[in-house]
């Protein structure tokens, strides 16, 4: 697989190289220079690939692999457009790398599929067993991973409840890996050391304690290996930095997206006449309430009936609101509350006081999520979907909040363009998913 990643890389690097020598000769060294382009190009464009998954062949499905690797191509040829006309010493004609771009992607996408075929004559279809309790809390696990016919077969499952551990590692013995889904704790060792010692691939949801621990550091304690969490929330300095470069980027994003938000305004108005702005209190670090401010896309008084999660296709939703929406551009005004220090760019999005109240009853650790300022974007969004549900928001963030790192925001702020045109990510909810209390969504309403 390392060999097909390459040629991949050879690939679009070898599409590159013919269209800067063919149509950029004012961009070319006479020797050595034309290496260190070379080597640039690679290096870029391996490092977009990486944070958009592109080289996650068997793991993405196929359209979203060749929708990473196109990303990674726009991108290094953005940049490598600068260094090209850096070079010349003057603006270079972009159409020639435009086309190239065309004809990456078109390479892009054949490679994606040749890698997939052969990742999957290498790594066989895996046979899973499920363990799960009597009230087969986490099942949903299970169901999305036999929905990946291609990587996983759930054959069979357990309840750890009503089965002794001597069965267990009998059906063990049968499978390729087992999937663990919220059993007590006692045996959940058991049977994580059971596979390990026999070479079993497993899958575990974790709860609170698991994700903490997960990220805690490994300190030496004498002749005693010692996890320590600090639990200790960002430091001064990570606090200062963060909401420096909040100020600076929230202040140079609303002079560059200004004529997209006239453009958005005007649209609303012209609509129904209805106002161009939407305004709901909503729940950030340590509990604090704020207005946020949005762009409307949904009719007047949408809640005129109370508050209510949206749906696929909710009737609600106005012309202008649906485009909008599915380009994430009724998000723009939160630039403001960005800048006034509500929010922050990189962060858990922040959740209406009706969702936190209802969230919290049924999962008391929710409130953990807000030991961390809300965000634009953040570890939920990209990973998830609007329809994830509250306990997986509240594992994703806390995720986040406990590998925080400058390096963690950027890569979640790139990844931020890979979702925008993704439709999985703006998926609402099912009516049938809107009537389970247990559900969740964070686009309820105006979100």
């Amino acid at each position: 697989m390392f060999t097909v990643k390459a040629m991949i890389v050879l690939a679009v690097t070898v599409a590159f190289i013919e269209v800067w020598i063919s149509n950029y000769a004012e961009s070319l060294f006479s020797r050595r220079g034309n290496y260190v382009v070379i080597l640039s190009y690679v290096l870029l464009f391996i490092t977009f690939s990486v944070l958009y998954g592109a080289f996650k062949i068997g793991i993405f499905r196929i359209h979203e692999l060749i929708y990473s690797f196109s990303l990674a191509v726009v991108f290094t040829n953005a940049i490598m457009y600068l260094e090209l006309s850096l070079i010349a010493r003057e603006l270079v004609s972009v159409l020639p790398l435009v086309t190239g771009s065309v004809y990456q992607v078109a390479v892009v996408a054949v490679c994606s599929y040749c890698a997939n075929v052969i990742y999957f004559k290498i790594h066989p279809v895996r046979h899973v067993l499920s363990i799960f309790n009597r009230d087969t809390s986490g099942f949903d696990l299970v169901l999305k991973m036999g929905r990946i016919s291609e990587r996983f077969v759930i054959d069979a499952g357990l309840n750890a409840d009503d089965t002794d551990m001597e069965e267990i590692r009998h059906q063990i013995d049968k499978y390729d890996a087992v999937v663990i889904c919220g059993i007590d704790k006692n045996l959940q060792k058991q049977i994580i050391s059971y596979c390990y010692t026999h070479k079993k691939r497993t899958y575990l949801l974790p709860d609170i304690t698991d994700i903490i621990i997960n990220n805690s550091y490994n300190v030496q304690m004498g002749d005693s290996p010692v996890l320590m969490s600090r639990n200790s929330g960002l430091t001064t300095e990570q606090l200062a930095v963060k909401r420096l470069l909040d100020i600076i980027l929230s202040a140079a994003m609303l002079v560059l997206t200004l004529p997209i938000s006239i453009a958005c305004a005007i649209a609303i108005k012209l609509d129904d006449g209805g106002p161009v702005f939407y305004k709901q209190n909503r729940v950030t670090k340590d509990g604090k309430i704020f207005n946020i401010i949005k762009f409307r896309s949904m009719i007047v008084n949408a809640e005129a009936e109370g508050a209510q999660k949206a749906v696929n296709d909710d009737s609600r939703i106005t012309k202008v609101g649906k485009v909008i929406r599915a380009c994430r551009m009724d998000e723009l005004p939160q630039l403001l509350n960005i800048l006034k220090g509500d929010m922050t760019f990189v962060g858990p999005r922040p959740e209406r006081i009706e969702n936190v109240y209802e969230y919290s009853m049924l999962y008391p650790e929710f409130e953990l999520r807000h030991r961390v300022k809300a965000g634009l974007t953040g570890f939920a969004q990209i990973y998830g979907k609007y329809n994830t549900t509250p306990q997986d928001k509240l594992h994703m963030d806390l995720i986040y909040a406990e590998t925080y790192s400058m390096l963690l925001d950027i890569k979640l702020f790139i990844l931020t363009f890979k979702i925008l045109f993704m439709k999985e990510s703006t998926e609402g909810f099912t009516n049938e998913e809107n009537n389970n209390a247990e559900k969740g969504t964070e686009k309820g309403n105006e979100n």
